[in-house]
This record gives structure tokens, C-alpha cells and sequence, in this order.
């Protein structure tokens, strides 16, 4: 089974967040980014309610503002990104009509080659830039299991003393045959598998985190938040360095939280990361850009 990273704003969500309302997040939740139990400033909201699935990760970033968006604002750069998940196989770019087009190739956590892939296409768009604030949005109309309005969205709000206030958003629209296709997972081969979202105590008093597909959905939006973190981190290296920093960073973040994002020992991961980047390069190759 394939717990896919897909990513959705819903037709009926909240409006858009513009600078003054991303502001406003950013005060009334300075407790949770100060203490929580990321032991970072990070914090994370998620909801399931009939075929709907979401989630929301905020944190800050050590990077002013218009070093994220510089980069950030090059949709090439996004493939980069998200390659990081162990579900994208590879990424490639295209410019087509004044669009950029994103191609995320989704598979298994362990190696697979594209052509074993399903692919997911996504529009890129940069929604709204105001002075110090920023709304980038990936769409797509569907998605493996019949999944509709797939969306990922990246908001950036400058800080002072050179910070930046982020939020990442991810969701998507379910289906029946997902639906049942989860039912069977999370009750196998999944029934171990738990988000961030802690849901009360045992009777150990230890907390019990949500599962299921709001926990699926939390492990991976908080999997593509350090893959921009990580992003960020390694850009100020030489070039020929970044990839194998970044697929060794990347690993070591999530390694911190084992229980919800382990899924392969770390030569595995690299080494598919090695072969899979590699293909990525020869993908973006044929589709020219």
C-alpha cells in the first residue's frame, strides 16, 4: 500500500491567509512554537472529516525571508524539495503556456525505478506576494485511488532579528476505493504507524498519538517541512555537495521522532536517495527546461 504525499486545500477551506492573518497565527500560537513536543518552533493542526483530510505545520526558519523566497519562487527548486520524501521517486519541471508544471513520480519507500511510479502532476503558482509575505501553491485535479484536489501550499512571513515564520499546508480529497484501501492498510501493515497528535494517555500515562489517515497525513507534511528546511540548509554549500548533504540531513531530522517517520535504516535510504536522484536527472533531461 502506498500512503501516498498528497496535498490539498479544499473548496470549502478558510480563506487564504494574506500578512496580516499569517501575522495574527504567528502571536496567538507563540506558546506552542516555545514549547511543544517537537522540542523545536514547530508546531502542527490536522482534521479528517468525510473525504476530507488536512494539515497544517508552522515553524520558523533561522533564514531572513527573501533568502527563503528567492528560492523558493524557482519551481525547479521544488523537485529538488519533495525528491527527498521516500515515496517520490523522482520530480521533473515544465513550463507549458506561462504554467510550470510539476511531475512527482509516487511510489514505494524502498527503490523503485519511474516507470513503476504513479504519476501526479501539479500546477505551480505563486498566489500572493505582499512586502515581507508570500502564498506558494502546487495543485493538481487528481491522484492515485481516484484522490482529487491535491494541493500543497508554503506561506513565508518575515520576522524580525532576520527570521521567518512558515506554514505548510497538505491534504487532499478521499474516495471510497481509498478509503478502503486504508482500512485494510491500517488494520496490517499499518496498524503500528501513528501521527504527532496526541489523543490522551495509556494506562501508563504515556500518550497515545492519532493514527490512521490523519496520522498518515501529519507524518508527511511534516516530512516535506524539514525537506525545505533541509533545502535551505544545505543551498550555501557548493553544488556538487548539496544532494548528498541534503539526503544525509534530511535522514538525521526525522531520525529524531522514530516513531512516527522511520521506515528504512539510513544506507537504504541514501542509497535508494543515490539511484533515485540519478533517474531524476535523466527524467528532467528528456522533458527539456
Amino acid at each position: 500500500m502506498i500512503l501516498f504525499p498528497a496535498v490539498s486545500v479544499l473548496a470549502d477551506e478558510k480563506p487564504r491567509l494574506g500578512r496580516e492573518s499569517m501575522m495574527d497565527t504567528y502571536h496567538r500560537n507563540a506558546s506552542r512554537l516555545a514549547a511543544n513536543s517537537f522540542g523545536l518552533p514547530l508546531y502542527l493542526d490536522s482534521f479528517e472529516f468525510e473525504e476530507q483530510v488536512h494539515v497544517d505545520v508552522y515553524g520558523i526558519f533561522d533564514y531572513p525571508f527573501d533568502s527563503i523566497i528567492t528560492l523558493l519562487k524557482v519551481p525547479a527548486n521544488w523537485c529538488d524539495i519533495v525528491a527527498l520524501h521516500p515515496n517520490v521517486k523522482a520530480c521533473t519541471y515544465k513550463e507549458r503556456s506561462g504554467d510550470w508544471l510539476l511531475t512527482f513520480y509516487i511510489g514505494r519507500k524502498f527503490y523503485q525505478p519511474p516507470e513503476e511510479a504513479d504519476l501526479i502532476v501539479y500546477r505551480y503558482q505563486n498566489v500572493i506576494q505582499q512586502q515581507g509575505y508570500q502564498d506558494i501553491v502546487l495543485t493538481a485535479d487528481a491522484g492515485p485511488f481516484g484522490t482529487e484536489d491535491h494541493r500543497m501550499r508554503f506561506e513565508a512571513l518575515s520576522l524580525e532579528g532576520g527570521k521567518t515564520f512558515v506554514h505548510v499546508s497538505y491534504g487532499y480529497r478521499d474516495t471510497v476505493t481509498l478509503r478502503l484501501a486504508e482500512k485494510f492498510y491500517f488494520a496490517t501493515l499499518g496498524r503500528s504507524k501513528v501521527g504527532f497528535t496526541v489523543t490522551g494517555t495509556d494506562r501508563n500515562d504515556k500518550p497515545v498519538h492519532i493514527g490512521g489517515p490523519r496520522g498518515a497525513i501529519e507524518r508527511n507534511a511534516v516530512r516535506y517541512y524539514f525537506a525545505i528546511r533541509t533545502f535551505m540548509d544545505t543551498f550555501r554549500y557548493p553544488e556538487e555537495s548539496r544532494f548528498r548533504m541534503r539526503i544525509s540531513q534530511w535522514y538525521d531530522l526525522t531520525s529524531f521522532y522514530r516513531k512516527q517517520l522511520f521506515d528504512l535504516e539510513k544506507q537504504e535510504y541514501l542509497a535508494s536517495k543515490t539511484t533515485e536522484h540519478k533517474n531524476q536527472v535523466l527524467l528532467q533531461r528528456s522533458v527539456g527546461n
